[in-house]
């Protein structure tokens, strides 16, 4: 009897060691020259809050642009639509595309998403997002992108695609923007994602 107790009590043991949920991977650190060790936080066009290092994992191609801009950045926007039509289905299910507000207080959730359902951008690969506006300035500055304000409420900015590897290390950079996209900057793309 000691013994069928003994035996009894081991094999619980067991299933609930089998049963315990698995401890969670702890991520390796981030590249020293990565984008996401700039701690941002990101609000999208659903109104959900996340780190921008939460985009780590798969490559993306990073702009920056504002919702009220009437000409260079529907052509960025162009340009991220133009690049995927040059990939396969395959191809594009792995790649992100993150174009972050330069201009945080008017491009609210509401803002993104009117802009993300205008030009029929698929969110499960598109997000379109806002900083807080302390963040603005960093944000342009890890990704090379240059801006300033007008006194009309517009900005006068680079107008540039930039190509993150999965750990958010900058591979390519464009500045062709418009639905002809740049051959050697979809090559790099393309290499990416292999």
């Amino acid at each position: 009897m000691k013994r069928l107790m003994l035996t009894l009590a081991a094999a619980l043991l067991c299933s609930n060691a089998l049963a315990a949920p698995p401890t969670p991977q702890k991520q390796a650190p981030l590249p020293r020259d990565s984008v996401y060790q700039l701690q941002v936080q990101l609000t999208d066009q659903d109104g959900r809050q996340a780190a921008w290092a939460s985009k780590r994992g798969a490559p993306q191609l990073v702009s920056m642009f504002y919702t009220s801009c009437q000409y260079i950045c529907p052509l960025i926007i162009d340009s991220g639509k133009a690049v995927e039509k040059q990939l396969t289905d395959a191809e594009r299910a792995r790649l992100g595309i993150t174009l972050i507000s330069m201009d945080p207080v008017r491009d609210t959730p509401a803002a993104l998403k009117t802009v993300a359902d205008k030009r029929k951008l698929d969110p499960a690969r598109w997000t379109l997002a806002s900083p807080p506006a302390s963040d603005v300035r960093a944000i342009a500055g890890v990704l090379g992108i240059r801006y300033r304000a007008l006194a009309d409420g517009e900005f006068n900015h680079t107008s540039a695609l930039v190509l993150l590897d999965s750990e958010g290390r900058i591979l390519a950079r464009t500045e062709k923007v418009g639905s002809q996209p740049d051959p050697e900057f979809v090559a790099a793309v393309r290499k990416a994602l292999r």
